[in-house]
């Protein structure tokens, strides 16, 4: 959708309800409070209904990520679609330059997008070949470590003495969808373990799933506890091995997401990094969809 299209399609505050209310709800709206359908708008408020059952008033947002927003729905529905048609997003600043808001509804604006972008509602992941890597986002080492970016240490030191963030993530090659999850770290500050790795990988994977991943000592548990076909490439000799073994996937949204966080986010804290994670999982596994757009609406609830 580009702008033209947009302003023909909700040029009005009504048209932006009417159009939500067609993919959230497909036309069939039903009471809060007694489930009936038997209902009603109310004079001149068009985002409140009347149930001519129960005599109760609802909101047609409540549990949505509209609900107790005082913004235009219209400006709600331009900040989406400026959000999806940014490859790596947008910065709250920028968003409260197009839309005439304060930084603080921008950004909360753009807090409740990534909520639906990471809703797990429609979304399926299950690989029978599946690619398992981990990578570190965040600020620099600590005081007295030797180095700026832990990508550049070798595996079995990276992390050490830093302030960044673990995240697991994993490439379905069949369906080309990703599923990464920032780890939250333990009490000792020590380094990521097979345990944290296996549990990520349970939650998307089927038995018996071949299972590729770099020479990290941590996935030497697939071997171990499970009946996966554990596959290794050795990225200190090669990118793929002699029998095709490769991350390049997962590798390349990695570079995605760092790209993403440097150039347009600069700093997120750990607190939130799990939404703007979901944010680019959302971008790859949809970059193909012409739907984007919908789907996010059908995934506006919380």
């Amino acid at each position: 959708m580009n702008f033209f299209e947009f302003n023909k399609q909700f040029p009005t505050e009504l048209a932006c309800i009417k159009y939500f209310i067609t993919i959230r709800y497909n036309n069939q709206i039903k009471c809060n409070h007694c489930h009936s359908n038997r209902v009603s708008w109310r004079a001149e408020q068009y985002k409140t209904l009347q149930c001519n059952d129960c005599n109760n008033s609802f909101s047609i947002f409540k549990g949505t990520i509209f609900e107790k927003s005082c913004t235009d729905l219209r400006k709600w529905m331009y900040a989406i679609h400026l959000f999806l048609n940014g490859k790596k997003g947008i910065s709250g600043y920028q968003l409260q330059r197009e839309i005439g808001v304060t930084y603080k509804t921008a950004w909360r604006m753009l807090k409740q997008i990534r909520l639906a972008m990471g809703n797990p509602e429609n979304q399926e992941f299950i690989g029978a070949l599946v690619e398992i890597d981990e990578t570190y986002v965040g600020g620099k080492p600590r005081k007295g470590a030797k180095k700026d970016d832990d990508d550049d240490l070798p595996k079995n030191k990276r992390g050490r003495g830093t302030n960044k963030n673990v995240v697991v993530g994993c490439v379905d090659r069949t369906n080309k969808s990703v599923f990464a999850k920032v780890m939250i770290k333990n009490k000792e500050g020590k380094k990521l373990t097979g345990k944290q790795l296996l549990d990520v990988l349970n939650q998307v994977v089927i038995q018996d799933s071949t299972v590729i991943s770099d020479e990290f000592k941590g996935y030497n548990i697939l071997g171990k506890k499970t009946s996966h076909i554990h596959l290794r490439v050795d990225h200190t000799k090669e990118f793929v091995a002699s029998n095709g073994a490769h991350t390049n996937n997962i590798e390349n949204f990695w570079g995605t997401l760092k790209r993403g966080i440097l150039g347009i986010y600069h700093h997120v804290s750990a607190q939130h990094l799990q939404k703007y994670v979901d944010e680019f999982c959302f971008r790859y596994n949809n970059r193909s969809n012409v739907g984007m757009f919908d789907l996010v609406l059908k995934q506006a609830i919380l």
